[in-house]
Protein backbone atom coordinates (compact mmCIF):
# COMPACT_ATOMS: atom_id res chain seq x y z
CA UNK A 1 0.00 0.00 0.00
CA UNK A 2 1.06 3.64 -1.01
CA UNK A 3 -0.45 6.67 1.25
CA UNK A 4 0.20 9.92 0.46
CA UNK A 5 -0.78 13.02 3.01
CA UNK A 6 -1.36 16.23 2.81
CA UNK A 7 0.95 16.25 -0.09
CA UNK A 8 2.34 20.01 -1.88
CA UNK A 9 4.53 20.37 -4.52
CA UNK A 10 5.50 23.47 -6.64
CA UNK A 11 8.94 24.46 -8.32
CA UNK A 12 9.62 28.02 -7.27
CA UNK A 13 10.97 30.40 -9.92
CA UNK A 14 10.91 34.12 -10.31
CA UNK A 15 7.89 34.92 -11.40
CA UNK A 16 6.21 33.49 -8.45
CA UNK A 17 4.85 29.41 -8.56
CA UNK A 18 1.63 27.67 -8.47
CA UNK A 19 1.35 24.67 -6.71
CA UNK A 20 1.70 21.80 -8.94
CA UNK A 21 0.43 19.56 -6.65
CA UNK A 22 -2.31 21.15 -3.56
CA UNK A 23 -2.83 19.53 -0.13
CA UNK A 24 -3.42 15.76 -2.34
CA UNK A 25 -4.61 12.90 -0.27
CA UNK A 26 -4.53 9.23 -1.63
CA UNK A 27 -4.59 5.76 -0.59
CA UNK A 28 -3.04 3.26 -3.66
CA UNK A 29 -4.16 -0.49 -2.46
CA UNK A 30 -2.14 -3.22 -3.04
CA UNK A 31 -2.71 -5.02 -5.91
CA UNK A 32 -3.93 -2.41 -7.54
CA UNK A 33 -2.86 -1.06 -11.09
CA UNK A 34 -3.36 2.70 -11.74
CA UNK A 35 -3.12 5.12 -14.71
CA UNK A 36 -2.50 8.61 -14.16
CA UNK A 37 -4.31 10.90 -16.52
CA UNK A 38 -4.77 15.10 -16.82
CA UNK A 39 -3.63 17.42 -19.37
CA UNK A 40 0.17 18.45 -19.98
CA UNK A 41 1.54 19.86 -16.79
CA UNK A 42 -0.97 18.73 -14.67
CA UNK A 43 1.62 16.55 -12.07
CA UNK A 44 1.84 13.24 -13.38
CA UNK A 45 5.52 13.10 -13.63
CA UNK A 46 5.77 14.98 -10.67
CA UNK A 47 3.33 12.64 -8.79
CA UNK A 48 5.34 9.57 -10.14
CA UNK A 49 8.72 10.78 -9.10
CA UNK A 50 7.59 11.57 -5.79
CA UNK A 51 5.97 8.35 -5.19
CA UNK A 52 9.46 7.08 -6.32
CA UNK A 53 11.61 9.31 -3.87
CA UNK A 54 13.56 10.70 -6.23
CA UNK A 55 12.23 14.10 -5.23
CA UNK A 56 10.67 16.27 -2.37
CA UNK A 57 7.44 17.48 -1.54
CA UNK A 58 6.97 21.29 -0.46
CA UNK A 59 4.96 19.59 2.48
CA UNK A 60 3.23 16.32 3.19
CA UNK A 61 4.78 12.85 2.90
CA UNK A 62 4.46 9.09 1.23
CA UNK A 63 4.43 6.58 3.10
CA UNK A 64 6.03 3.51 0.95
CA UNK A 65 4.90 0.10 2.56
CA UNK A 66 5.98 -1.76 -0.17
CA UNK A 67 9.12 -2.09 -2.69
CA UNK A 68 8.92 0.45 -5.25
CA UNK A 69 10.82 0.77 -8.50
CA UNK A 70 12.41 3.79 -9.82
CA UNK A 71 10.44 5.34 -12.87
CA UNK A 72 10.56 3.48 -16.03
CA UNK A 73 11.52 5.61 -19.02
CA UNK A 74 12.57 8.62 -17.71
CA UNK A 75 15.97 7.39 -18.00
CA UNK A 76 17.40 8.97 -15.33
CA UNK A 77 19.78 8.38 -12.19
CA UNK A 78 22.70 7.04 -14.98
CA UNK A 79 26.21 7.78 -14.33
CA UNK A 80 26.66 9.46 -17.52
CA UNK A 81 30.45 8.70 -17.78
CA UNK A 82 29.90 4.87 -16.93
CA UNK A 83 28.66 2.52 -19.94
CA UNK A 84 25.41 0.87 -19.90
CA UNK A 85 26.96 -2.05 -19.01
CA UNK A 86 28.96 -0.34 -15.84
CA UNK A 87 25.74 1.35 -14.79
CA UNK A 88 24.20 -2.05 -14.48
CA UNK A 89 26.94 -3.93 -12.19
CA UNK A 90 26.70 -0.98 -9.92
CA UNK A 91 22.59 -0.95 -9.45
CA UNK A 92 23.02 -4.61 -9.56
CA UNK A 93 25.79 -4.40 -6.45
CA UNK A 94 23.70 -1.50 -4.51
CA UNK A 95 20.92 -4.12 -4.70
CA UNK A 96 22.71 -6.79 -3.05
CA UNK A 97 22.53 -8.96 -5.93
CA UNK A 98 26.07 -10.30 -6.28
CA UNK A 99 26.02 -13.92 -7.50
CA UNK A 100 23.69 -12.88 -10.21
CA UNK A 101 25.11 -9.97 -11.22
CA UNK A 102 26.31 -11.29 -14.55
CA UNK A 103 22.80 -13.07 -15.55
CA UNK A 104 21.65 -9.48 -14.71
CA UNK A 105 23.77 -7.82 -17.03
CA UNK A 106 23.15 -10.10 -20.08
CA UNK A 107 19.34 -9.88 -19.19
CA UNK A 108 19.55 -5.83 -19.36
CA UNK A 109 21.55 -5.98 -22.65
CA UNK A 110 19.17 -8.61 -24.46
CA UNK A 111 15.97 -6.33 -23.78
CA UNK A 112 17.33 -3.09 -24.40
CA UNK A 113 18.64 -3.85 -28.09
CA UNK A 114 20.92 -0.95 -27.68
CA UNK A 115 23.68 -3.03 -29.40
CA UNK A 116 27.13 -1.88 -29.26
CA UNK A 117 25.92 1.81 -26.99
CA UNK A 118 25.58 -0.63 -24.38
CA UNK A 119 29.49 -0.79 -23.93
CA UNK A 120 29.54 3.57 -24.75
CA UNK A 121 29.62 6.02 -22.30
CA UNK A 122 25.73 6.53 -20.99
CA UNK A 123 25.94 10.61 -21.43
CA UNK A 124 26.11 9.66 -25.45
CA UNK A 125 22.48 8.30 -25.59
CA UNK A 126 19.60 9.26 -27.00
CA UNK A 127 16.87 9.77 -24.34
CA UNK A 128 15.31 6.62 -26.40
CA UNK A 129 18.50 4.59 -25.32
CA UNK A 130 18.38 5.52 -21.66
CA UNK A 131 15.14 4.43 -21.60
CA UNK A 132 15.37 1.08 -22.91
CA UNK A 133 18.35 0.77 -20.05
CA UNK A 134 16.29 1.94 -17.91
CA UNK A 135 13.34 -0.42 -18.54
CA UNK A 136 15.42 -3.26 -18.77
CA UNK A 137 16.95 -2.47 -15.62
CA UNK A 138 13.75 -1.88 -14.10
CA UNK A 139 12.60 -5.43 -15.08
CA UNK A 140 16.19 -6.88 -13.73
CA UNK A 141 14.48 -6.62 -10.10
CA UNK A 142 11.62 -7.78 -8.58
CA UNK A 143 9.13 -4.81 -6.60
CA UNK A 144 5.98 -4.83 -5.93
CA UNK A 145 5.26 -1.88 -7.57
CA UNK A 146 6.60 -0.85 -11.03
CA UNK A 147 6.17 3.26 -11.72
CA UNK A 148 6.12 3.86 -15.54
CA UNK A 149 6.64 7.49 -17.53
CA UNK A 150 5.52 6.68 -21.08
CA UNK A 151 8.03 3.77 -21.01
CA UNK A 152 5.92 1.74 -23.53
CA UNK A 153 6.22 4.56 -25.59
CA UNK A 154 9.80 4.15 -26.31
CA UNK A 155 11.65 2.91 -29.58
CA UNK A 156 9.73 1.35 -32.89
CA UNK A 157 6.48 -0.58 -32.92
CA UNK A 158 8.26 -4.13 -32.17
CA UNK A 159 9.79 -2.45 -28.96
CA UNK A 160 6.55 -0.98 -27.91
CA UNK A 161 4.73 -4.25 -28.10
CA UNK A 162 7.81 -5.96 -25.89
CA UNK A 163 7.72 -3.13 -23.45
CA UNK A 164 3.68 -3.76 -23.34
CA UNK A 165 4.01 -7.82 -23.18
CA UNK A 166 6.40 -7.18 -20.34
CA UNK A 167 4.32 -5.29 -18.35
CA UNK A 168 1.52 -6.97 -18.90
CA UNK A 169 3.28 -10.29 -17.52
CA UNK A 170 4.52 -8.31 -14.16
CA UNK A 171 0.49 -7.44 -13.90
CA UNK A 172 0.58 -11.28 -12.28
CA UNK A 173 2.75 -10.70 -9.74
CA UNK A 174 3.23 -6.72 -9.01
CA UNK A 175 1.01 -3.89 -9.74
CA UNK A 176 1.71 -0.94 -11.97
CA UNK A 177 1.21 2.93 -11.68
CA UNK A 178 1.37 4.32 -15.47
CA UNK A 179 1.45 8.24 -17.04
CA UNK A 180 1.00 7.35 -20.75
CA UNK A 181 -0.79 9.39 -23.21
CA UNK A 182 -2.15 5.79 -25.01
CA UNK A 183 -5.52 5.42 -23.38
CA UNK A 184 -5.42 2.12 -25.05
CA UNK A 185 -2.55 1.14 -22.70
CA UNK A 186 -4.03 2.72 -19.65
CA UNK A 187 -7.11 0.70 -19.95
CA UNK A 188 -5.49 -2.35 -21.13
CA UNK A 189 -3.15 -2.37 -17.58
CA UNK A 190 -4.14 -0.16 -14.99
CA UNK A 191 -7.96 -0.96 -13.52
CA UNK A 192 -8.08 2.03 -11.05
CA UNK A 193 -6.79 5.64 -12.43
CA UNK A 194 -6.19 8.92 -11.10
CA UNK A 195 -7.11 12.78 -12.89
CA UNK A 196 -4.87 15.34 -12.03
CA UNK A 197 -6.39 18.68 -12.57
CA UNK A 198 -5.69 22.52 -10.94
CA UNK A 199 -3.27 20.63 -8.38
CA UNK A 200 -5.79 18.16 -7.22
CA UNK A 201 -6.09 14.27 -7.77
CA UNK A 202 -8.90 12.69 -8.12
CA UNK A 203 -9.23 8.92 -7.23
CA UNK A 204 -11.45 6.47 -9.58
CA UNK A 205 -11.75 2.60 -8.58
CA UNK A 206 -12.38 2.52 -12.80
CA UNK A 207 -9.91 3.57 -15.39
CA UNK A 208 -12.14 4.25 -17.75
CA UNK A 209 -14.20 6.85 -15.36
CA UNK A 210 -11.22 8.49 -14.73
CA UNK A 211 -10.19 8.67 -18.58
CA UNK A 212 -14.07 10.19 -19.25
CA UNK A 213 -14.05 12.71 -16.27
CA UNK A 214 -10.75 13.75 -18.07
CA UNK A 215 -12.39 13.94 -21.70
CA UNK A 216 -15.67 15.97 -20.63
CA UNK A 217 -13.22 18.58 -18.83
CA UNK A 218 -11.29 19.03 -22.14
CA UNK A 219 -14.64 19.01 -24.23
CA UNK A 220 -15.83 22.37 -21.67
Amino acid sequence: MIEIRNLYKRYHNHHGSDWVLNNVNLLIPTGVSVGLVGKNGAGKSTLLRLIADMDRPERGEVIRRTRVSWPIGLGGGFQGSMTGRQNVKFVARIHGNHGRVNDLINNVEAFAEIGPAFDEPVKTYSSGMKARLAFGLSLAFEFDVYLSDEATAVGDRAFRAKASKAFKDRVNTASLIIVSHSEGILKDLCQAGIYLKNGEALWYNDIHDAISHYHSDSKG
